[in-house]
């Protein structure tokens, strides 16, 4: 029987294993630095891309109906950064969209996927976040003009136990919901992203320094979608930037991040896809 993409839900149930929870600096590097794609909001950007020595300082301006927000600095400068922020600190945040005073943090950061991850990758990334050089850079202060209430990826309500990532499919859809490749790919209604009924069919408008990108639908639909797609041809746009016709994306696709992943995390997170119901 075909697996469905809300598989994730069963295995949640199972609760968080305790076994290899422990942290790992080399883990959080590759996780913050291919799937999670924490530079390509959190780091300024250049002409040509990322400002390599300003990584991680405060990036991207989020100007928008609910907020006026600018993607913080998250390296270790005790002024402008997280510096002074314990482990549990930035663990919180996290997994609650909410920082050490209390304020939940704007909706586009999206902590609401985050919920899935491991104890051991969380506990990772927050270790390699702690290493970060500290930089001086005071982002603006949020502006919030309307609350948006957090919503969570379903599936991800709780941590994955490791024994469920066995699965390639399950594995895929874990790696895919810390990506918060449907963040983008589900279009925003009035009452946020209708996750059960229009999951990756595209449409959501992404303004920048780069213009305006439109999501594009990433379900199996083979007229809409990428059912049509080769494995080769799916890996390519979401490592390269280009499409099955040769165009080329712009940005915000995190490309350049998703290139660095392994072979078995990108066949992984194709096999998901695969799943995905088609919407036309």
């Amino acid at each position: 029987m075909k697996k469905h993409w809300l598989l994730g839900l069963a295995v949640l149930v199972i609760g968080s294993s305790p076994a290899n929870a422990q942290g790992s600096v080399e883990r959080g590097n590759y996780l913050v630095n291919t799937v999670l794609t924490c530079g390509n909001c959190h780091t300024p950007k250049g002409p040509t891309g990322d400002i390599a020595d300003k990584a991680f300082s405060g990036g991207l301006r989020f100007d928008e109906p609910p907020f006026d927000v600018t993607a913080s600095n998250i390296t270790q400068d005790k002024d402008t950064g997280i510096g002074t922020w314990s482990a549990a600190d930035i663990k919180t945040l996290l997994r609650t969209g909410v920082r050490p005073n209390g304020v939940p943090i704007a909706a586009v950061m999206p902590t609401g996927f985050y919920d899935i991850m491991t104890e051991a990758d969380i506990d990772s990334v927050v270790a390699y976040v702690r290493t970060l050089k500290p930089i001086a850079n005071k982002v603006p202060d949020p502006i919030y003009k309307i609350n948006v209430p957090r919503q969570v990826f379903p599936g991800a309500e709780k941590p994955i136990p490791d024994n469920a990532l066995a699965d390639k499919v399950t594995r895929g859809f874990y790696l895919a919901t810390i990506a918060h490749c449907m963040e983008c790919h589900t279009p925003l209604g009035p009452n946020g992203r209708d996750f059960v009924n229009d999951l990756g069919k595209g449409g959501f408008e992404l303004k920048g320094p780069w213009g305006v990108s439109v999501s594009r639908n990433i379900t199996s639909s083979k007229e809409k979608g990428i059912g049509g797609w080769t494995d080769a041809e799916i890996k390519t746009v979401i490592t390269k930037g280009v499409r099955k016709d040769g165009t080329a994306l712009k940005p915000p696709m995190g490309y350049p991040y998703y290139a660095k992943m392994t072979e078995a995390d990108l066949d992984d997170i194709v096999a998901w896809l695969r799943t995905v119901p088609a919407k036309d």
